[in-house]
Order: structure tokens, then C-alpha cells, then sequence
């Protein structure tokens, strides 16, 4: 994000009033800010990744019967509690659920049992607008040398997300996971919508947005429910996720110093800050300037990447490689398949920060 853009984000939070947020709210309870700074205070500082395991290329092949991977999502999640991360972010797809709900949340709550057995609360995230646009069931493409999440897809997608005639299945499916685990203690919070209006989707988002909130509301999971806010420019939808989630989830990929600001723009509203997205190492959001600086906030750090594998994500997301070599750098992932620390470094400064790692 450059300098200018960053200025706009910057004013526009200050500017914003709680009021006017106020009036954007939905039917529902949304969780006072005591009650949201109290659920906070009762965790440890939270540290993780965004987390889908190296075998598979997309939200559907997390979950799909034939491709969900139990043993590699125990040994990887395995890594995670090494060097002591105790959540993790991870995508789910209406698609999955469609074609067998009950398997679907058996598989669920098999992953819980995993995450759990390991330390990890999981942090779910329902529809996202980010990457390829029309998601189909069975077998995922195979990954696209060099590029950057080249299989990743969209939840509901493009243009299933702006057509009322499939709102009812979706809010069949959300009101479904939601009153099945609506008080596991091993799910941390509900993430909405990830990244509403991006593929040039603006505000034409909103109304799916809005349902989301409403069939969560009406759910009244004992978790807390949020939906990111990621760009300036998107300012209706940014009031409406301000307004309507109980604690702020955030992406940030700048450096240090800009991201700070962010944070203390964000303190006008006195509730729990989490960072759901961060770190890509050649725009210098690192894990060496940007990690200790969130703790001392005390904001939730949960970095874009864990393993590198079928996502691609070791690659940058406007710099493809077609050959499919490694890159100098890195762009995101914090371990090799087979475990070895892309830096030492990092995963050693990790481990200092949450005190928790495996000795």
C-alpha cells in the first residue's frame, strides 16, 4: 500500500465517529465493548498464521472428502505449536458443505480435535472475494507454476455473490456451521467475509455482507463475529464492519512505523484489535519489526502463510515466476514441507515472544 493511500486510511479512521458507525448497525446485539475487552483479557496474547495445510491448493481441497488431510494438518499444526502459536486462520467454502453437510462438520470438528490436541484455537472465515472467481466442486487444478495463489477461489464468487436467488442456501449453510459449534471453546471467533469488495467489487458486496451479519446475529454464537477492514477507499463497507463486529480484525502489510499508526487510529473505538493478515517480506512487513511491536500493543498477530506448498504463496502476488524456482525472498510461508524454518531467525523470535514454544 503506498504512502498516499496510507495517509487517506490514516485520516479517514480518525475522522470517522463512533456515531456515525453507531448508525450503521444491524438488527442484533453487538457485544458491548466491555463485554468484547473482557473475552480478550481472558487469552494470552494471540499468535498464529492464516493456515491451510501444504497438500492442498484451495479452500475445497482443505475440505472435500477425498483430499481432506488430517495427517498433514496434525503435523503441521504440529510446527505451529513448537514456536508457540496458539491460533490459526482457516478459510472454509459453501461448496464443501453442499455436498455433504454432516461430513462437512465432521471434518470440521476433526480439525478442532487436531488444533486443539496441539494448543491452537482456529479462527474460521466464511466468504472471502479474493482470487479466482467461480469455485466448482471436485477435483482442484493443480497449481500454476510461480504463481501466487493461482488456485484459490472465491466464496460464494463472481457473480454468484450478488444473486439473491442463492442467499437462502448460503444463509442454510452459515446458520448451519454457526448453530453447530456456535459454543465450541476451541473456535476463537467468527471472520465473516474476508476482504469484502476486492476484485473490484466495491460496494456491490453490501448486501451479502449485511445478510452474513444478520443470520450470525441471529445464530448469537457465544464467540464473537468480525469481518475485516483492508482498504481505504471502501468506506461504506468499512463503517459497516466497524460498526457491526464485536472485536476489529484488520490486514496490514506495511511496514512498521505505518502500521503502528493504524493501530492507534483504531484505538477510537476501544475494543480488541487482531491483525488477521500481515507479513510479506519484500514489502518489509516482518516478523523482526512488525511481531514485537504488536505484542507491546498487544494486538492478535496472525500473519498471511504457514507452510510452503500448492498455494504458492513463497511467491509474490505481482511478481510471478513461470519457471517455478525458488525466489531470493520469500513473500509469505514460515516453514519448509518437511519442517525447516524458511529463517531460523524468525521462528526463534517467534518462539521468544510467545514464550510458549515446545523447549
Amino acid at each position: 500500500m503506498n504512502i498516499k493511500i496510507r495517509a487517506i486510511l490514516l485520516a479517514f479512521f480518525i475522522s470517522l465517529s463512533i456515531n456515525l458507525a453507531a448508525q450503521q448497525k444491524i438488527t442484533g446485539q453487538v457485544w458491548t465493548t466491555g463485554k468484547g475487552n473482557s473475552w480478550y483479557a481472558q487469552h494470552q496474547w494471540l499468535a498464529g498464521s492464516d493456515f491451510i495445510p501444504s497438500t492442498a491448493i484451495n479452500q475445497l481441497e482443505m475440505w472435500q472428502a477425498d483430499t481432506f488431510d488430517p495427517k498433514t494438518i496434525d503435523r503441521e499444526l504440529g510446527y505451529a505449536q513448537g514456536i508457540g502459536m496458539n491460533v490459526m486462520r482457516v478459510f472454509l467454502h459453501h461448496l464443501a458443505w453442499e455436498q455433504d453437510p454432516e461430513g462437512f462438520k465432521k471434518r470440521l470438528n476433526e480439525y478442532l480435535a487436531i488444533s486443539s490436541k496441539h494448543g491452537i484455537q482456529t479462527m474460521f472465515v466464511f466468504f472471502d472475494d479474493c482470487w479466482n472467481p467461480i469455485p466448482e466442486s471436485g477435483k482442484q487444478p493443480e497449481p500454476k507454476p510461480g504463481i501466487h495463489n493461482s488456485g484459490w477461489m472465491q466464496d460464494p464468487g463472481n457473480p454468484a455473490y450478488k444473486e439473491a436467488a442463492n442467499y437462502p442456501g448460503l444463509e442454510k449453510y452459515v446458520k448451519d456451521v454457526l448453530t453447530t459449534f456456535k459454543n465450541d471453546k476451541r473456535i476463537l471467533l467468527w471472520d465473516l467475509y474476508n476482504e469484502p469488495g476486492n476484485n473490484k467489487k466495491g460496494d456491490s458486496t453490501m448486501p451479502l455482507l449485511k445478510l452474513i451479519f444478520e443470520w450470525a446475529r441471529e445464530v448469537n454464537p457465544s464467540q464473537p463475529i468480525s469481518a475485516g477492514i483492508w482498504k481505504a477507499e471502501l468506506e461504506s463497507l468499512n463503517k459497516f464492519q466497524l460498526a457491526n463486529s464485536d472485536v476489529i480484525t484488520y490486514h496490514d502489510y506495511a511496514p512498521v512505523d505505518k502500521h503502528l499508526k493504524f493501530i492507534q487510529s483504531l484505538r477510537q473505538y476501544n475494543r480488541p484489535l487482531i491483525c488477521t493478515e500481515y507479513m510479506a517480506r519484500p514489502r518489509n512487513s516482518l516478523f523482526s519489526t512488525v511481531l514485537p511491536m504488536l505484542k507491546k500493543e498487544n494486538v492478535g498477530a496472525i500473519n498471511w502463510g504457514f507452510v510452503s506448498g500448492k498455494t504458492n504463496t513463497i511467491y509474490a502476488w505481482d511478481a510471478p515466476m513461470p519457471d517455478g524456482s525458488e525466489p531470493k525472498l520469500w513473500f509469505h510461508d514460515v516453514f519448509r514441507k518437511d519442517g525447516t524454518p524458511y529463517k531460523s531467525e524468525e521462528t526463534a523470535l517467534i518462539k521468544s515472544l510467545t514464550n510458549r514454544g515446545n523447549k
